[in-house]
């Protein structure tokens, strides 16, 4: 008995090895080397971030991912060579706060466009900034600070990340608000800018939490304040700034990863599914909450709405601070 076979046969068939195509490519990735881009240099919770998530994954994935330090050009480099990468999902940025300040920063000029070049990938976690003053400077409350600076106008020194950094951003803000001057004096990382402050190169800085915890309790410099609405669970005795003198005062310090626009849903959801499963892993968790920084482990989407409220935010903080970079 002979088949007859109908165009709605020939039409389920292909639907049937397109689906079969596209799941054989999803169970694909990844299949090659990857590699995670960090715009800082090493020794800051970027850099902590990026290669806890490629170590755990090297061995989840059994393959190589790498991580990639580039600094420079206020992030702008970093940004700008994942933008511009094949869209394939085996390159991935580590993006924090300053990623969403930069449009304002740049008023059009930057290589790339910060929502339609990128796909955001995952929200890891957040933080806050702590403001720290050099040991040997008089000042040791936020009132004093202000107070200072307000009868020496440009006379304090404070070290940052980079123009455009969430340190920077911090400090601006910090100065708009109380209406102060302080000298700005950037630095490509947070480890040289730390390092500076302790030297008494310049007198204070704002930093992430985990990149200065350790040198407050080991007593090479002091907390004035933190720049969350609530006090930090690893610097208790700190007042939030906004209790300290400047009333609304509220930075919260994000991180997160993305990928070039276009890569392919499926391996987008595998990535961040398994990005975030390290993430809630109890050793990943304990190890950043000892750094200060809670995980979150979002969906690209949640990310995706974090990233677009941060640029109108601090559009909004950039052109009513009058913020030029350096």
């Amino acid at each position: 008995m002979s088949t007859k076979i109908t165009r709605r046969h020939i039409t389920i068939a292909g639907l049937s090895s397109l689906y079969a195509s596209s799941v054989l490519a999803a169970d694909d990735y990844p299949s090659k080397p990857v590699k995670i881009v960090v715009p800082y240099p090493p020794g800051g919770f970027n850099d902590t971030l990026a290669r806890t998530v490629a170590d755990k994954l090297t061995r989840m994935w059994k393959l190589p991912v790498t991580v990639d330090n580039r600094p420079g050009g206020n992030t702008v480099l970093a940004n700008n060579l994942v933008a511009k990468s094949a869209a394939d999902g085996y390159t991935l940025l580590i993006s924090p706060l300053p990623f969403s300040a930069l449009p304002a920063l740049y008023a059009g000029k930057l290589p790339y466009d910060s929502q339609k070049d990128f796909q955001p990938l995952i929200w890891a976690g957040s933080t806050q900034n702590a403001l720290v003053i050099n040991n040997d400077r008089p000042m040791r409350s936020v009132k004093e600070l202000i107070d200072y600076a307000k009868k020496n106008p440009g006379k304090l020194n404070f070290s940052s990340t980079g123009s455009g950094s969430s340190n920077h951003l911090s400090m601006e803000l910090f100065m708009s608000m109380t209406g102060t001057k302080m000298t700005h004096v950037p630095y490509k990382g947070s480890a040289p800018a730390v390092t500076a402050l302790m030297a008494g190169e310049v007198d204070v800085l704002f930093d992430n939490v985990p990149n200065v915890v350790q040198h407050i309790r080991a007593g090479k410099m002091r907390a004035l304040g933190v720049t969350s609405k609530t006090r930090s669970a690893l610097l208790p005795d700190i007042v939030p700034i906004a209790e300290a003198g400047v009333p609304g005062y509220e930075i919260n310090v994000w991180f997160g990863m993305q990928m070039p626009a276009g890569v392919a849903a499926a391996d987008l959801e595998k990535a961040n599914r398994d990005i975030a499963a390290i993430l809630r892993e109890p050793d990943v968790v304990a190890k950043f909450r000892d750094q200060g920084v809670e995980v979150v482990a979002s969906t690209p989407a949640q990310f995706a709405a974090l990233i677009s409220s941060e640029i109108a935010k601090w559009t909004k903080v950039v052109n009513e601070a009058g913020v030029k970079l350096d």
